[in-house]
């Protein structure tokens, strides 16, 4: 029958007299220690290092520590950086590509057909306004204040403010893991940009007149 183990913490050492003390986990005397006990190959024995050991009984009919073995103590995984809450949110493929590409579908539609000017200025103006609107809402929301509805935030995206949403989004890292608001606001995006595009569209601007 294999002999019991313990462990505990070498609470004295002597390196110049090769011998020390162990204090068991479990309590009670300290007990002695030979440097013999130790195995070599893992150096010189220091305080406040963990083991684990038998128990014997010496010559002198007193305890001392046998077979004595160092305890690695597990290696704790190194702790991730924390996310800065004020840095811009990783930018999807969706938010990426959307300005890029309505800008494309914008020279487009004015070359093929007529936009008035006008039309460029109000999407810069709801934009900006929109990009304001989540600004107020993102610290409303870290302050604990009233918010601003999500309607509203929506509404401003489908008058043409979402190329300022989405910058807002980014940026401020605000109304990006809410999955049911990020659906909402891309179906508001596609409707203003089918809307503009039909708009402008000859058939349209023929039936206007």
């Amino acid at each position: 029958m294999a002999a019991p183990r313990f462990t505990g913490t070498v609470s004295a050492w002597n390196d110049e007299r090769g011998f020390g003390f162990i204090q068991a986990d479990q309590g009670g005397p300290e007990i002695f220690a030979h440097i013999k006990s130790f195995p070599a190959r893992n150096g010189r024995p220091q305080p406040r290092q963990r083991v684990s050991f038998e128990v014997e009984i010496g010559r002198e009919g007193k305890k001392r520590a046998s077979k004595v073995a160092l305890v690695q103590a597990a290696r704790a995984p190194a702790p991730r950086a924390p996310r800065r809450q004020d840095s811009p949110a990783p930018w999807s493929a969706a938010s990426a590509l959307a300005i890029p590409a309505f800008v494309l579908v914008y020279a487009a539609v004015a070359l093929l057909w007529r936009v008035p000017a006008w039309v460029a200025g109000l999407y810069l103006v709801a934009s900006a306004a929109c990009f304001l609107a989540y600004a107020i809402d993102k610290s409303a929301a870290t302050a604990g204040r009233w918010r601003i509805a999500e309607s509203t935030l929506l509404l401003l995206g489908l008058a043409g403010g979402w190329p300022g949403a989405i910058v807002a989004q980014q940026l401020l890292r605000h109304k990006t893991s809410k999955a049911a608001f990020r659906a909402a606001f891309w179906g508001t995006v596609a409707l203003n940009v089918v809307a503009f595009v039909v708009l402008h569209a000859p058939l349209l601007q023929a039936w206007r007149r």
